[in-house]
């Protein structure tokens, strides 16, 4: 399931994100990647140690997290960090699958990938992000402050970038339902459920939906 997430930030925060990357110290993305990973990843990322990044985090990720439709979709449990990525002329990320399991200290399971955009498409060529799924390749270069959701386990790839500079947020989700299968059902029937509420708050069939809905989530979540 690919979704995309609508104005995750407004105008005024990218401003302040663009401000903030444009004083960070940025590394190697390798630094981060694994064995496999390492040998096609060429970008930048924030350094760990940067002093911007509880900034950047309570901005990108607070409107992420706030946001009505990840939360619908993803049915998070453990959220990652986020690593900000630059990808300036000729970088590129090859074809890979991300690890399975991530984090220091207290590790999670990457059941869904996110990619916040934070460059103007318009900005820069290239650069797209391009997830093979069941229909076929999907080519992704959404507007800044909007988001991409999609299974972790899918093999993708970032293009070259054959001009200008490409600023993304990456982050990691657990979810409380494992199966991408079952977590998709669930977000057509919280769908359903939440026209049913608006239009028909009365009614005996809302009432069923929302049963359903809330029952199957206890059936199928890990806690």
């Amino acid at each position: 399931m690919l979704i995309r997430i609508p104005a995750v930030l407004n105008v005024e925060q990218l401003r302040v994100v663009h401000d903030l990357l444009a004083r960070a110290a940025f590394v190697d993305g390798r630094l981060s990647a694994g064995a496999m990973a390492r040998r096609v990843k060429h970008n930048e990322e924030v350094s760990t140690e940067a002093r911007e990044l509880e900034q950047l985090n309570n901005m990108v990720m607070g409107g992420l997290v706030r946001h009505p439709l990840y939360k619908a979709a993803a049915l998070p449990h453990r959220v990652a960090t986020p690593f900000y990525a630059r990808y300036a002329e000729n970088m590129e990320y090859g074809p890979h699958i991300d690890d399975p399991v991530m984090g220091e200290g207290t590790r999670y399971r990457s059941d869904i990938a996110v990619t916040v955009f934070l460059s103007d498409p318009e900005s820069y060529a290239g650069g797209e992000l391009v997830i093979g799924t069941s229909f076929g390749a999907q080519y992704v270069k959404y507007l800044a402050g909007d988001a991409v959701m999609y299974p972790a386990s899918s093999r993708h790839h970032v293009a070259k970038v054959t001009k200008g500079v490409r600023l993304v947020a990456v982050s990691w989700v657990q979810s409380l339902v494992r199966d991408a299968a079952k977590r998709e059902l669930l977000y057509e029937l919280h769908q359903a459920r939440e026209k049913l509420i608006q239009q028909l708050p009365d009614a005996e069939e809302t009432r069923h939906v929302d049963t359903a809905y809330i029952n199957l989530v206890r059936m199928w979540a890990e806690v």
